[in-house]
């Protein structure tokens, strides 16, 4: 690991500040990729800011049809939330199914949807229910906020402060995990909302989380499992590793789907 400042601000105002003169320095959530990268010398830093004392970053509450989750919330606050459960139960779901129990004791949302990895849970829930991604300087819709492996619209800089995510009125979650990270190797989220479905995945795009608009498009039609038993996406677009083709991704997708779709209706 090489040598870096530490710096643990009290306020957003604080980090801020000193992100404004350091552009090069990292921000810190859970640090469950951040850390590992910096110890391995796969990524460097002359700063580190710690975020996790900052309180303006922990905020989770329900008011009517929205639920606001802070930056700073740990998987394991996000799935035990009484308003997530109450708002969005398969918000709560994909928290509760991320990683192992040390990931999610400490790893946090904002954390997740800044380091934006490909396989990850989070961005598909962001992306699926056309949440608002709030930073502290401006608000970004889940279809602009992703920008590929990797990759956000986050500039230097910037902090996630919280995600806005209106409540559908039904949604759930659906992965095939690998049984050694518990990343997805495909991972479908699917939503109903007011006269809109929204499906995304993660997983299995080449380039990070997508949505799968012919899917949408037939489940707005009619919403259930059927309806998009035939909807495929193609090969091309999809990632091929060590631990499953992309052929097999585009099979697995449809079947993932379908049932995302039956655990919505029935609510499990």
């Amino acid at each position: 690991m090489h040598a870096f400042d530490y710096h643990r601000p009290a306020t957003l105002k604080d980090a801020a500040a000193f992100l404004k003169k350091n552009e090069n320095a990292r921000i810190l959530g859970g640090g469950q990729s951040l850390i590992p990268a910096l110890k391995m010398r796969l990524a460097q830093t002359p700063a580190l800011v710690d975020v996790n004392a900052i309180e303006e970053l922990r905020v989770v509450k329900l008011e009517g049809a929205v639920l606001t989750v802070g930056a700073g919330l740990r998987h394991s606050e996000v799935a035990a939330s009484k308003d997530v459960l109450i708002g969005i139960p398969a918000l709560a779901r994909i928290a509760a199914g991320i990683g192992d129990r040390q990931v999610r004791n400490m790893g946090t949302l904002g954390g997740s949807l800044a380091n934006n990895d490909p396989a990850a849970d989070y961005p598909a829930a962001v992306l699926g229910l056309g949440a608002t991604v709030h930073t502290n300087r401006r608000s970004l819709s889940a279809d602009k906020f992703f920008a590929g492996l990797f990759e956000t619209a986050l500039k230097p800089g910037e902090i996630i402060v919280s995600v806005e995510f209106p409540l559908p009125k039904r949604a759930a979650y659906v992965k095939f995990k690998n049984p050694a990270s518990r990343f997805a190797l495909v991972g479908v989220f699917v939503s109903e909302g007011a006269g809109h479905v929204r499906v995304a995945v993660t997983g299995a795009g080449n380039a990070g989380v997508f949505r799968v608009k012919d899917m949408e498009k037939k489940l707005g039609e009619k919403f259930a499992p059927e309806a998009i038993a035939k909807s495929k996406v193609s090969a091309d677009k999809l990632n091929s590793d060590m631990h499953a083709s992309a052929e097999y991704r585009s099979h697995l997708l449809t079947v993932l789907a379908q049932r995302a779709v039956i655990a919505a209706l029935t609510g499990k």
